[in-house]
């Protein structure tokens, strides 16, 4: 694990900040090793600020060598259009939310001293990888033949839709259909991060538990992810009181 000098940062983050609960024991394990951070960002998630960027960033460091973020940036257009936009006006929403997610994690790695150990990527700069094929397709192909995942998937869309929806109401079928090609972009790197970046292991976080959790980690057939991948749930700790018995908070190699 990486052992963080006090100059290598412009900000101090206290490793007690974030709590983190991987999934499983299989997920811990790779946690431990802290070998590499995964850090997803969706636009026009307003939970990811800058400064957000910024703590994740300090606090990811002193627990592993090497962090990259990468932000979606492809379908995007295909929600605007699924809710009604003109296929120009989606592509300009779509761009403009793109861009300004870009800027907030590059202003947020900045603030964090822009240290070594920190890359910052669009997921459309994998999308000629030949293990991001792979791993798309293999999910484009669950979809179709895989119940379990795929009712976790559109639960998982639904959950995604909704925060652009007027409360109460459930998407439609192409809305449905746009967010599901939406999350089968982002999946690879939930199955299988260490052949998209060459890392031996990887756990990829979020500050929220989805519904493709137990599926891609939990279960012994169908699609799942790879033997050096791990899901945590990384968010704020709570100001008070003690940390969950499942929180992890891993020691510092020496």
């Amino acid at each position: 694990m990486r052992e963080t000098l006090p100059d290598e940062s412009a900000v101090t983050i206290d490793p007690a900040a974030y709590e983190a609960l991987p999934f499983s024991d299989r997920c811990g394990e790779i946690w431990q090793r802290g070998e590499h951070l995964l850090i997803g960002v969706s636009p026009g998630n307003s939970y990811f600020s800058h400064r957000r960027i910024t703590e994740l960033v300090g606090w990811g460091l002193e627990f592993f060598e090497r962090i990259d973020i990468v932000h979606a940036d492809l379908h995007v257009e295909a929600q605007f259009e699924a809710f009604g936009y003109t296929a120009e006006h989606a592509r300009r929403r779509a761009a403009k939310e793109v861009k300004t997610t870009a800027r907030r994690i590059a202003r947020g790695v900045e603030e964090a001293g822009g240290p070594d150990g920190v890359r910052a990527h669009a997921l459309s700069d994998f999308a000629g990888h030949p293990a991001y094929q792979r791993l798309h397709r293999q999910t484009v192909d669950a979809l179709r033949t895989d119940r379990v995942f795929r009712e976790a998937a559109e639960g998982m869309a639904r959950g995604f839709l909704a925060a652009r929806m007027d409360e109460g109401l459930a998407p439609n079928e192409p809305q449905l259909a746009a967010g599901l090609r939406y999350i089968a972009a982002e999946l690879p790197f939930f199955l299988d991060t260490p052949a998209l970046l060459g890392v031996p292991s990887s756990v990829s976080c979020y500050h929220l538990q989805l519904p493709l959790t137990p599926v891609l980690f939990g279960r012994d057939e169908g699609l799942r992810a790879a033997p050096g991948q791990g899901y945590a749930v990384v968010r704020p700790a709570a100001p008070t009181g003690p940390l969950p018995a499942a929180v992890m908070q891993p020691a510092r190699a020496a």
